[in-house]
């Protein structure tokens, strides 16, 4: 059997190609939408984006789509992580709305995918605490009811993109008593009120993307509950669905390969090519193949999607393979470079533009980041398989 896109399809990734091309510096060699020397560009890219329509291309016409396919909009997503491109909001596109058209009322959705249609907004996501990681369940922020409104007090940590986001979607716990999943909410929060201080964490790449935001008497509308209340989890859970499957995993992972591979065709080492030292080639070989098997699970996720289907176990599937991956390229590529590999994108005599040295730290947290490695392999394990809990 043979699996092609469609004329349209492979036109379509043809158009965005050529926009790139366009539109990204002839210099443009990829960067953390987060990092503050981007941050500008960014929200330009995500203007021209949302103006064609690309970044919500499978939504619903109503709330802003083109009703396109889902393999449109896959399509869409590989070409821009395999480009580096900046633009996308992931958190209001690709994890929020979704969640909001499964879960939300009409007059939320009507409210908040609009503005994520046009660009015009940026979300971050509150869930993980200084004391709630993997056992997210524990969570201790406190949601109390007064009048018409949630008043919010507790932190947030590791809180990608807080210090640029409008909205923060929120799990808070608003019954105390209850079992730990059964007494959680889902709260959609302004981040521009008072009450809310958010506090920069520089990773070890020098990178400021996380941050650790505080909530002190912040207030919710009652009428930004999305769901049931203390039925939160639910929600929550199948935000990490969609957050967890995506196929910028192996499409920035090709890339990355693909110039590290380049880089032995072009490096001799003891008067031969890298690319021709035995143990090197069999590594990046193998490295080509899981890869390659990263992508045909984002294909799959895909496929479920157009069936009205929500991945649950396929996404901790491709969560898992897709950043152990990304962690494997990292690795395989310091042991290439040697101590080149050390040396970062400042560097004069950095190589592959220290994008390895970067790689080699920040994947660090891919396999922890909207769950552990652990836990999909638990989730795999007793949904998938069908295994008894330990």
């Amino acid at each position: 059997m043979e699996f092609k896109f469609t004329p349209e399809e492979d036109n379509f990734r043809k158009e965005l190609r050529a926009f790139l091309v366009k539109e990204l510096p002839d210099d443009w060699t990829g960067g953390m939408d987060e990092e503050e020397e981007n941050w500008d560009f960014t929200l330009e890219m995500r203007k021209k984006l949302a103006e064609k329509g690309w970044l919500t291309m499978a939504w619903p016409e109503e709330y802003g789509g083109q009703g396109a396919s889902h393999m449109m909009q896959l399509v869409f997503s590989e070409e821009m992580a395999y480009q580096r491109a900046p633009g996308r909001d992931q958190f209001g596109t690709k994890m929020l709305a979704p969640t909001l058209m499964i879960h939300g009322t009409e007059e939320q959705k009507r409210e908040y995918l609009p503005p994520i249609a046009r660009g015009e907004v940026q979300w971050c996501q509150g869930y993980s605490e200084p004391e709630s990681g993997s056992d997210l369940a524990s969570l201790q922020m406190k949601a109390v009811e007064d009048g018409d409104d949630f008043v919010l007090n507790g932190t947030k940590i590791w809180t990608s993109n807080a210090h640029h986001a409008d909205h923060i979607m929120v799990l808070a716990r608003t019954e105390p008593d209850a079992p730990k999943h059964r007494g959680i909410s889902f709260l959609l929060a302004d981040m521009n009120q008072p009450g809310i201080e958010v506090q920069p964490i520089i990773n070890m790449a020098d990178i400021h993307s996380f941050n650790m935001v505080v909530f002190e008497d912040a207030r919710v509308p009652k009428k930004n509950l999305v769901g049931e209340l203390n039925r939160g989890w639910y929600v929550g859970a199948t935000l990490l669905d969609f957050e967890r499957s995506g196929v910028e995993y192996s499409a920035g992972s090709k890339r990355t390969l693909e110039e590290l591979i380049q880089y032995c065709k072009d490096t001799t080492r003891d008067g031969r090519r890298l690319i021709d030292d035995p143990v090197i080639s069999r590594k990046l070989a193998d490295l080509t193949v899981q890869t390659e098997i990263s992508r045909l699970l984002s294909y799959n996720i895909t496929w479920m999607q157009s069936q009205g289907l929500v991945p649950n176990m396929e996404s901790s599937m491709g969560k898992f393979f897709g950043t152990e991956l990304q962690q494997k390229i990292a690795r395989t590529g310091m042991e290439i470079l040697g101590l080149y590999g050390q040396l970062g994108p400042d560097s004069k005599y950095a190589r592959l533009q220290g994008r390895i040295q970067q790689s080699y730290m920040t994947t660090v947290s891919a396999t922890l980041a909207a769950g552990t490695s652990e836990i999909q392999r638990n989730i795999i394990a007793t949904r998938g398989l069908g295994l008894p809990r330990g």
